[in-house]
This record gives C-alpha cells, structure tokens and sequence, in this order.
C-alpha cells in the first residue's frame, strides 16, 4: 500500500468522526488513535466498515468503532497475539479476531494496547515474508548497515517482550548520546561516537538481552559479565529487569571512552 505524504481523506473523516461524537467516546477514540500511530508511527489510516477507524501496516492491524455505549477495538488477528494485559473482552470464541470494549468510565492501558499494536505489526510482517528471519535465541538476522534504519529493524523485530527493551535501550541511549552512530554488524546494533569507536551491542538470547560493553571494565561498578575480551563487560536483561538509572550512568561513563573501530 502506498503512503500518502499529506494527511488523507480518512483522517479527516476519523477527526470528524471525533468531533461529531462529541462526548467521552470521541476523547477514547481519540486516544486510542494516539496510542496505535505512536506504537506503530507508519500505520494507514482508513475509514470504512460501517464508520469504523481502521489503521493497517501490512495488512489490517485493528479497527475501532464507537456505538451508543462504548467504542469497540478489534484487533484483525488478536487471536494469534500475546495478551499478557488482558485487554481482549469480547468476541473471545472468534476464529481470528478479538475485541476490547471500552465502556464509560474506563481506562485504557496504554502500555499494553501499544504492545498489542506492536505485536499485530510483526504477525502481519511475518504472513507476507517481510519480517527478518530470527536466528538462534531468537536474534533478528539483519544485513549490514550504517545508521539509525538497520538498528530500527532489528528492533523491530526482537520478539516478545524483548522489543521493548529494545526501545527503551536505543532512546536512553539517544538521549545521553547526542548525534550517536549507529549501525549494524554480525546480526547486532552497535552505538559509538564519531572518531571514538563503538561502546556498546545489543545481541537478543533466549531468555535475554545482552548489553554488551566493548570497555566495560573501565566503568564504574563494571557491568557483571565477563568475555574472553578482558576489556569487555556484559549485563544480560531479562524480562522486567531492566535498570535504566544503571544503564544511563553506564552508557555516559562509555560514551568518553575510545571504544572498538569497526572500519
């Protein structure tokens, strides 16, 4: 599907659409709109179905409808998605789909549903063959490359939990690293500083992501893995582990020392 670059005629009518509502299920809809195209910022908007809002990447990603009493969300694939949230209540015994009803007074979780809306993205890139192959442990299998697009993809498509953490890392590290290089190499994002080398990797395993720091040993504590490299330091995140007061203090401790040159 092409991408217009102005805003598009469903837009506009899902921005009327909230307008016309008027009421608290125009301010759900609305926000749930902001939740999926900030989860998935390339997401199409359209509008059909009845006067439903529809976003899709790949194929359709979720839908949202508001009728008198609540705005329904249904995600085209749900049932093939993890929904660690619980946010699905209703068409529960459907073949494909699942639905999140919205009544008046209830909230959303936002972290969850964008992690739906993350996951919905990746099923559908994996039903056309447009997703990377995942390696072992489950590591994205991504090309060489320069710059913030290989890194993007990779984490993309770290699964599960996993692309989260990815997420997070790379925006930490953006935000205490101004004008940070970024590339890809042996299946792994790499972070440096022009004229200082490379830092830190990324490498996903199966039950974690390693962080690896290529001068570890210099940092203040030093991160808890060792390598064979004795300058290297590793600290492997499982789920929910992450530690970014930890990280930040590591990450500009790194960033002032010369680091590996991948030239």
């Amino acid at each position: 599907m092409v991408r217009s670059a102005g805003r598009s005629t469903a837009s506009r009518k899902i921005d009327e659409k909230i307008a016309e509502l008027g009421d608290w299920r125009g301010d759900r809809l609305s926000e749930v709109r902001r939740l999926i195209l900030e989860a998935d910022p390339e997401a199409v908007e359209e509008w059909k179905w009845q006067n439903s809002a529809v976003w899709s990447h790949d194929g359709v990603v979720a839908a949202a409808k508001a009728t008198k009493v609540k705005v329904r969300v249904t995600f085209a694939q749900g049932a093939s998605l993890p929904d660690p949230g619980k946010l699905f209540n209703a068409s529960l015994d459907a073949d494909t789909m699942r639905t999140i009803e919205i009544l008046e007074g209830d909230a959303i979780d936002g972290e969850a549903l964008q992690a739906l809306v993350r996951e919905a993205v990746a099923y559908n890139a994996r039903q056309d063959g447009t997703a990377p192959v995942l390696l072992s442990g489950g590591n994205p299998q991504i090309p060489k490359g320069d710059g913030d697009a290989p890194v993007q993809a990779y984490i993309a498509a770290m699964p599960g939990w996993k692309r989260d953490v990815g997420r997070r890392l790379d925006a930490l590290i953006e935000q205490n690293v101004p004008g940070v290089r970024k590339a890809v190499r042996w299946n792994s994002p790499f972070y440096g500083v022009e004229g200082m080398g490379f830092f830190l990797n990324l490498h996903v395993f199966t039950r974690y992501v390693r962080v690896t720091f290529f001068r570890g040993v210099s940092l203040e504590p030093a991160p808890p893995g060792k390598m064979k490299d004795p300058d290297a330091r590793y600290v492997d995140v499982h789920e929910g582990e992450l530690d970014e007061a930890q990280m930040t203090a590591w990450v500009r401790q790194a960033v002032g020392i010369p680091g590996w040159d991948l030239s």
